[in-house]
């Protein structure tokens, strides 16, 4: 994956986390599956609160959920 933009290692970081589901992240945090779901894809890039939360969830820093290319 060498294209421009903002990658991310949601899928990774919720497989390492007993096999976390889309919809279980979602749960957590007040949205869709189909938000992560684009957010996974890259087809959506998240707000800065929503990347925030998804790292503390993951109990990570952002550098290691989001990337920039």
């Amino acid at each position: 994956m060498s294209k421009k933009g903002i990658n991310n290692n949601i899928r990774k970081l919720r497989f390492n986390m007993d096999e976390m589901t889309q919809q279980e992240l979602a749960d957590k945090l007040g949205v869709s599956r189909q938000t992560i779901n684009a957010i996974e894809a890259g087809k959506y890039s998240p707000t800065l609160e929503l990347a925030f939360k998804i790292a503390e969830i993951f109990k990570v820093d952002l550098a290691e959920v989001f990337q920039y290319k």
